[in-house]
């Protein structure tokens, strides 16, 4: 089963938009890390969201925004960033990092959110977004729904089923650990859209 991209475009969107804000999606992502001052100074800080063109960050100690810091974050890597704006948690980030190391990095939080569901290893070196493996999606009812999963971003995945009643449309139903709304159907395969925080702490 596929899904064309005009099925998901927004109204008067371009499929250039619509790829550029699949790409510059934030994800709620806790990833521990430290970052470096231009002075030497350094300082940890834990992320609240990210995505790949910037972050939202915990920190006890918060660099002055225009600031331009050097961050490692846990499972992601080194990062050259710049501060927006301090917050009451802490501080967000811009990234300053050129188009393939954007793309490197959308690809790596893919990976993040999708490796518990997906039982990815470490090694794999394919392409994030293309999937063809197993995985089980679990309805609020109980029943296990026995899948293969498509494809997958940082937003959603799609799902083949094939010998069992698909979900309904709007149905929560949860991927793996992340709780999802199931936002097209099809013959033999669905797709969802996986719950933002805020969503998830209302079920």
């Amino acid at each position: 089963m596929t899904f064309s991209t005009s099925q998901v475009l927004m109204a008067s969107e371009t499929p250039e938009e619509y790829f550029d804000r699949r790409r510059h999606k934030r994800v709620d992502l806790c990833l521990p890390g430290r970052f470096l001052t231009h002075v030497g100074n350094d300082a940890s800080l834990s992320t609240i969201n990210l995505s790949c063109s910037g972050a939202l960050v915990q920190s006890a100690t918060l660099p002055d925004p225009g600031a331009e810091l050097v961050c490692y974050f846990d499972d992601l890597g080194r990062v050259v960033a710049t501060v927006v704006r301090h917050t009451g948690e802490g501080f967000a980030l811009s990234f300053n990092v050129a188009s393939h190391k954007r793309e490197k990095i959308a690809d790596r939080l893919t990976w993040l959110l999708n490796k518990d569901m997906l039982n990815l290893s470490e090694e794999r070196d394919a392409p994030r977004y293309a999937a063809d493996v197993p995985a089980q999606v679990l309805r609020r009812s109980g029943q296990i729904l026995p899948c293969r999963v498509l494809d997958i971003s940082l937003t959603g995945a799609n799902f083949e089923c094939q010998g069992c009643a698909l979900p309904k449309l709007g149905e929560i139903v949860s991927a793996g650990s992340i709780p999802a709304e199931v936002v097209r159907t099809g013959q033999g395969g669905f797709a969802v859209r996986y719950l933002q925080q805020d969503e998830r702490d209302a079920l």
